[in-house]
């Protein structure tokens, strides 16, 4: 009992003392000390025909893992670009042993987890049931069926795909700077677009397979729980006796960073903010004497929400929701690039922020505690990290394939945690370059680029896939660029429109028009009505059977929307854009009203034909891009950009087959896509001039 009496006191004692400990909460707590790594060298074993097997033991789980990874490097497709991930994604869509659906069986039987890309794949069970993985998974990889059907399914999905982002402003940025930095002909700077893939074919696919899938400089690695012997026999049995095409590294030419900074512009009129892109190409190998310290300097710069970017450019002036950099490392070239999706109001101040930040990261502005915060990011990552078991695999292959000193991992802390604050001035004015970077901006030109003059940059107009914009010189009289281009003007592009779908004097007849509308999707059918009044009447409902699904109503000063039974009233901006629509046609009224402005953009192309593309500025302000066929005249495509809270939302409107309706051309065909979303519509049994009256819009 006395000692219950000890401990009991002991323990109030201890309460008591701690419950007076003031702790300061505005002060971060110091980091511990860095944690001991202790790495286990993987058993390697080379087979004959050029596979190297790593195996890292580990027998805490009855678990698993196998991957397979051919080490081919960057590959230059050009005009076949997405070749290889299109033949990465049929690698999973058969064997010649085995159909897709008795494959997937298979895999689910016995609850696996089996994965294929474009340089291999990799296999995970228990235990019990690996070997069976393990052969599913090499038999994927080396007797692929590539059936045609399949083929065409992913084909279309990766068309689809690329349609979804071509137009979003971040990929965008991202896709006209990687290109800019590296060279667009070039394996690391080219890109996939919709025109590559629609060429390929399955015959493409089986040479791609040919070229690339190989023993040779392949990499297989086991981890957990079984044994070299064990690991040996599998790889022997699966894979000892394939052979394939003996490859090489590819040496990839060095590029060069622009001799000056300079600014290179994507004009997008219809953006609502501008995504920012700084940086430049470094070398910076896994074995490079400056790894570590350029790793800490880049996490102080960018590398986080505590980081001085983001405090700057969101903390401090509140012009973005998060601005960060990265830095890339590998055998080959790669980037340092800073990003930050900006308000276009604000884009030149960010740009002025961004450098400011990086001069401070040359000129050594950075304190103790910013490498001290820094060093404990990298220390509870790493052993954070090294909690899989897949790491150790990851670090042996890394030291195979880069070259890397075997105990590259084991002293990786020791590194980190030896950067003084000297080594990061030094790495930052080696690597983040002042007055040789590529500052890329995608956002709306007419707003943005007078106020990055007084950079002093050198400022390069580019199209959405890294082509120059050449543009006419200015107008000695009114110091302008002129309207027209290659003999065409914004008034004759509505023109033309106005004479391919019937002629004014027809369009100004046309007081209403409706029609019936049905749209097919997710398996379901639905159908409605569509009606229009001069000025700006609008009404569309759609139906499932007889329930109504979705409604919108304008009668020229107020408006709906419904949902199922949920009804939103139109908000003050939707009521303005609901009347930028004036009349059944109303590019009627664009030469006209002085509310609207059209400015011509250039070419462009819509699918196949050839388009000229035409900026509306409407009276609520909305921008509108429109793509008219040079050939007919007629509008093809148009694209608008609106924020959703602190999302940018691109939708994109296609118009085909025009049909004859009385004496005007009408759109039979219109396809909505927002956000990736497609709509697509069918209209018929079209009238003018009847069936609508004011009721239809209360």
């Amino acid at each position: 009992m006395k000692k219950l009496l000890i401990v009991a006191a002991g323990i109030f004692c201890l309460q008591y003392g701690i419950a007076q400990v003031k702790v300061d909460r505005s002060k971060k707590p110091a980091a511990g000390p860095a944690p001991v790594i202790s790495i286990k060298d993987p058993v390697i074993l080379n087979m004959p025909n050029g596979i190297t097997v790593l195996v890292v033991e580990n027998h805490k789980l009855p678990k698993v893992r196998a991957s397979f990874f051919v080490d081919y490097g960057p590959v230059k497709e050009g005009k076949k670009a997405g070749l290889l991930d299109l033949m990465g994604q049929m690698l999973g869509e058969g064997t010649t042993n085995m159909p897709k659906d008795q494959f997937d069986e298979a895999v689910d039987m016995i609850g696996a987890d089996i994965n294929l890309n474009a340089a291999g794949g990799s296999a995970s069970s228990l235990t019990r049931y690996f070997d069976k993985a393990f052969n599913l998974m090499a038999d994927a990889i080396k007797n692929p069926s590539f059936p045609a059907e399949s083929f065409d399914k992913l084909k279309s999905m990766t068309i689809t795909g690329l349609k979804s982002e071509e137009k979003s402003t971040p990929t965008i940025a991202t896709r006209v700077y990687t290109a800019l930095s590296y060279g667009k002909n070039t394996a690391q700077g080219e890109f996939t677009t919709e025109e590559t893939v629609k060429g390929l074919t399955v015959a493409d696919v089986k040479e791609a397979y040919k070229n690339h899938i190989t023993p040779s400089r392949s990499y297989l690695t086991f981890v957990g729980d079984i044994t070299p012997a064990a690991a040996k026999a599998l790889a022997e049995k699966a894979f000892g006796s394939w052979k394939g095409k003996k490859l090489s590294l590819p040496a990839m030419p060095l590029v060069q960073n622009p001799k000056k900074t300079e600014i290179d512009f994507v004009d997008i009129p219809t953006a609502v903010q501008g995504e920012l892109r700084v940086g430049n190409v470094v070398n910076n190998p896994l074995n490079n004497k400056d790894y570590h310290a350029l790793l800490l300097a880049n996490y102080i710069l960018g590398g986080g929400a505590d980081s001085k970017l983001f405090m700057n450019l969101r903390e401090k002036h509140g012009f973005t929701y998060g601005s960060y950099s990265r830095i890339g490392s590998g055998r080959f070239q790669s980037l340092f690039t800073a990003t930050a999706a900006v308000r276009t109001d604000k884009v030149d101040s960010a740009t002025s922020e961004m450098f400011k930040e990086i001069l401070n990261m040359r000129d050594g502005k950075v304190s103790a505690e910013d490498l001290s915060n820094a060093k404990a990011k990298y220390n509870g990552g790493f052993a954070l990290g090294m909690e899989d078991p897949a790491k150790t695999a990851e670090y042996a292959s890394n030291i195979l394939i880069n070259g890397l000193p075997k105990d590259f991992y084991r002293t990786y802390l020791q590194k980190i945690n030896g950067v003084t604050l000297a080594d990061i001035k030094n790495v930052s004015k080696t690597y983040f370059s002042e007055n040789n970077s590529r500052i890329v901006i995608a956002g709306n030109a007419s707003k943005i680029i007078p106020k990055l003059m007084k950079f002093g940059y050198p400022i390069k107009k580019y199209d959405r896939y890294a082509e120059p914009v050449v543009e006419k010189p200015l107008d000695v009289k009114t110091n302008e660029t002129p309207k027209t281009t290659e003999n065409i003007s914004a008034y004759e592009i509505i023109n033309s429109y106005l004479k391919a779908v019937g002629g004014k004097e027809e369009i100004k007849k046309v007081t209403t028009v409706s029609a019936t509308i049905s749209l097919d999707m997710m398996g379901r059918t639905f159908t409605g009505n569509y009606k229009r009044m001069n000025p700006d009447k609008q009404l569309m409902e759609l139906k499932m059977g007889a329930m109504t699904v979705m409604k919108s109503v304008f009668d020229g000063g107020q408006g709906y929307q419904m949902q199922g039974p949920q009804k939103n009233e139109m908000d003050e901006q939707e009521i303005k854009e609901a009347r930028d629509e004036k009349g059944v046609i109303p590019q009627l009224f664009y030469a006209t009203d002085t509310a609207y402005k059209t400015d011509y953009l250039g070419t462009g192309k819509a699918g196949e034909e050839a388009t000229y593309r035409l900026k509306v500025t409407m009276p609520s302000g909305k921008v509108s891009v429109q793509e008219y066929s040079v050939k007919s005249g007629l509008l093809l495509k148009e694209e608008s950009t609106s924020k959703e809270g602190d999302q940018e939302v691109t939708e994109t409107v296609e118009y085909k087959n025009y049909v004859k309706v009385g004496a005007v051309l009408l759109p039979s065909e219109i396809t909505r896509n927002v956000a990736g979303q497609e709509i697509p519509f069918k209209f018929t049994d079209y009238k003018l001039n009847e069936g609508v009256t004011e009721a239809d819009f209360k």
